[in-house]
């Protein structure tokens, strides 16, 4: 498992969030979480075209913070492309 730290401003807040990365688990969870201040906010599988899709939401995030933290975790990430 790797971990890594994302600085995100969103409405006019800066969220500190904490990614982890279980790349190569090959059982049955979601492979990115995202936390902040250790709750689970919203997880995310890489697709057939190498781009995150949502697997679970369960911080009940709007669509367009979804989108965000995706963009910028494929944009840390090296092994998306």
């Amino acid at each position: 498992m790797e971990r890594f730290d994302l600085h995100i401003k969103y409405n006019k807040q800066d969220l500190a969030l904490e990614v982890k990365e279980y790349l190569h688990h090959s059982h049955q969870r979601c492979k990115i979480e995202v936390y902040q201040d250790n709750k689970l906010l919203v997880s995310f599988n890489p697709d057939d075209h190498e781009t995150l899709s949502l697997c679970q939401n369960p911080g009940a995030l709007d669509n367009k913070l979804v989108h965000l933290i995706a963009d910028k975790i494929e944009e840390k990430i090296d092994w998306l492309g």
